[in-house]
């Protein structure tokens, strides 16, 4: 399942459960919850383990993937707020009931129109043109898995002749847009998945796609065997 809508899910079934979910003097989700979602969300990468390695309290900053539950939940009015409290609203309990006619909504919103805290509108907008892109040639090259980096040497043949090294020096901005811009979206959203065992923490993993991916995308690449470097 997607680790966005799950997130989404267990965030508003919380809520509806418990009373709301609540919120701090200065309306962030308190460490109660906060600490409740480390635990069940099970996110790639921000496990309960992961998260307190890291930290020995958790508030809601301490947890990326929160910020685009929460965005997203409200976003699309399936939590609102009232005094101290999220609480679901009658769209958010349809969701509970059948979150797999959400998809598609959750989805585009959130690959095509969501503007993380870490990014600007313009970013956003601008990358708006190439999803259709970068879908077909991941369609292709996630097949066997591949990196960031393999995909900017595809988009940009002039850097594919340097060292791992000069690479890293010359293509960081790019790579980190395709990092976060399309491969986390993709991984948080539940098309790929990052294979990282027995990678250190600076190293990348290779992306792959999920059974989701094929469920999901209608492809014109879906019946080419390959993408070379043009």
């Amino acid at each position: 399942m997607s680790p966005l809508v799950r997130g989404m899910l267990l965030s508003i079934a919380y809520a509806d459960g418990e009373g709301g979910i609540g919120l701090t003097a200065t309306g962030a989700m308190n460490r109660k919850f906060v600490h409740w979602a480390a635990v069940h969300f099970l996110w790639p990468g921000f496990t309960a383990k992961d998260l307190y390695s890291m930290n020995k309290v958790l508030n809601e900053s301490d947890m990326p993937p929160l910020w685009v539950v929460r965005d997203m939940t409200r976003h699309l009015k399936l939590l609102r707020r009232k005094k101290n409290v999220l609480l679901p609203t009658r769209r958010g309990r349809e969701f509970l009931v059948n979150p797999q006619a959400f998809f598609d909504l959750v989805a585009t919103d959130y690959l095509y129109s969501y503007v993380h805290a870490t990014e600007r509108e313009e970013e956003v907008r601008a990358r708006l043109r190439w999803w259709r892109m970068f879908l077909n040639l991941l369609n292709i090259k996630a097949r066997e898995g591949c990196t960031p980096l393999d995909v900017v040497k595809i988009l940009y043949p002039d850097l594919a002749p340097l060292s791992e090294t000069e690479m890293t020096l010359e293509a960081w901005k790019l790579k980190s847009d395709l990092q976060y811009g399309v491969f986390q979206r993709l991984c948080w959203l539940g098309l790929l998945y990052e294979a990282r065992e027995g990678l250190t923490l600076f190293q990348d993993g290779s992306f792959h796609k999920t059974p989701l991916w094929s469920a999901c995308l209608q492809l014109e690449s879906d019946t080419q065997s390959d993408i070379g470097v043009h």
